[in-house]
């Protein structure tokens, strides 16, 4: 965010050592060495609502990248809002900050953090939390985070001319072609407030259906956790 007045236009930074890395809520972010650390500098036109939704460019650029550098079979999954499992941990998380005047965006930086070395142990992270995976530690690859960033940047800047040109529809359902625990019965947590039911998909605006005993509910924002972990 420091450096965007001085970017001409969009860029991708790409951190070799993180000292204070953080998630969503102001999360601790570890970040062990070989890890990828990077965030993307847009100047997008319109308001939050629209920035919100290259959150899903994201997750989908972070998919294809991951299946391009590991092949097909890859047991990679992404979890609403803004994270990507491997093998049902989490690999990845997106982190979006924005700045602005007049409920425009004029500066929006995309964080992302994936563990390609290594992950936090399980005792680092909170109890509800999903397991901490790495993609050496599932997999036996080792991809340097330039490697990554190469294949990262190419399937952003794909999605992101599909958004552009066709909309958040195509988008919405290629996500949730790549969902995780769609149609599973979850919990949405937003402060205090939980609320349970059937994962029924995501709205025009990214925000998260649940079909409840009350009937259905349009979730924006709330942290996610699965029966079981």
């Amino acid at each position: 965010m420091r450096l965007a007045p001085h970017l001409s236009g969009p860029a991708w930074i790409l951190a070799h050592r993180q000292e204070a890395g953080r998630g969503r809520r102001g999360r601790a972010w570890a970040d062990p060495p070989g890890n990828f650390a990077a965030s993307l500098v847009l100047r997008p036109a319109g308001g939050a609502a629209e920035a919100a939704k290259l959150s899903f460019v994201a997750a989908l650029a972070l998919h294809e990248a991951l299946i391009h550098l590991c092949g097909p079979h890859l047991n990679v999954a992404l979890k609403w809002p803004n994270d990507v499992l491997l093998n049902g941990g989490k690999l990845s998380g997106i982190l979006l900050e924005s700045a602005g005047a007049g409920g425009q965006v004029s500066t929006l930086v995309i964080g992302i953090g994936v563990n390609l070395a290594g992950a936090p142990e399980a005792a680092q992270v909170e109890a509800t939390a999903l397991r901490p995976v790495s993609l050496k530690g599932e997999t036996g690859l080792t991809i340097t985070p330039e490697e990554f960033l190469d294949a990262l940047a190419v399937a952003f800047d794909q999605w992101q001319r599909q958004l552009q040109t066709y909309g958040f529809a195509p988008i919405r359902q290629a996500w949730l072609a790549r969902a995780a625990r769609l149609g599973e019965t979850i919990t949405a947590r937003t402060g205090k407030v939980e609320v349970t039911g059937v994962f029924e998909g995501i709205d025009e605006s990214g925000a998260l259906i649940l079909a409840t005993p009350r009937g259905k509910q349009a979730i924006p924002a709330a942290d996610i956790y699965f029966s079981g972990g």
